[in-house]
């Protein structure tokens, strides 16, 4: 019974966070590169990015961590269509649902294992087990998750993105956090009142 209840609201969050996204794409630009207001000198230093330096290195994050290069830490990347960013699970580490609505994400697994899942729009859902090694796409906008079920080891993805700000919409926060009203979502998720606060108090969000 708990399990259909879960599967349930798993389901329609997906939809409620689905039915929000906007599709875009990087627009293309009229120069070889976009240079930001009041640069006066670019040289090599301006299209290379440091903060990746001993991401791969450290000791294992307590909680899901991500370290991006996109756009708002690599300005160079602006209009170049691409991102990447680096994803560290603990034992048991998940990043939660949420969608990119500006780009699909590429996903590769270089330590650990992963089990990642998407939902379409007619509500069915994708699941895969990955090694060391696999990739998987999540296909633009639409909502994702990955879990590392190791109850032991860490794991760590690198995602590459098809645009330089693709943009991320936790479905947990963007539904539970952002003050929507407690008897709206009640009725959405088909529950009551003291479940949705219930809810809303675990994730820091307006009860």
């Amino acid at each position: 019974m708990a399990s259909t209840m879960l599967k349930h609201l798993f389901f329609t969050v997906a939809v409620f966070a689905t039915s929000w996204i906007a599709q875009a794409s990087d627009p293309d630009t009229l120069s070889d590169f976009i240079v930001p207001e009041n640069s006066n000198a670019i040289n090599g230093s301006f299209f290379t990015f440091t903060g990746m330096r001993g991401v791969l290195d450290s000791s294992v994050p307590p909680n899901f961590k991500v370290t991006k290069a996109s756009m708002a830490e690599f300005p160079a990347l602006n209009g170049q269509s691409v991102s990447f960013a680096v994803l560290q699970y603990p034992a048991e580490g998940v990043n939660p649902p949420h969608t990119h609505p500006r780009s699909a994400e590429h996903l590769f697994v270089v330590e650990g294992a992963l089990v990642v899942g998407f939902v379409d729009t007619t509500n069915k859902l994708y699941t895969q087990t990955l090694e060391l090694g696999d990739m998987f796409v999540f296909p633009k906008g639409l909502v994702h998750f990955q879990y590392n079920a190791n109850a032991q080891e860490p794991a760590v993805a690198i995602s590459a993105f098809g645009s330089a700000n693709a943009g991320t919409v936790s479905v947990p926060l963007s539904v539970f956090t952002t003050g929507i009203d407690d008897g709206i979502l009640a009725k959405s998720f088909k529950t009551d009142v003291a479940t949705i606060q219930k809810i809303k108090s675990g994730l820091g969000g307006k009860a």
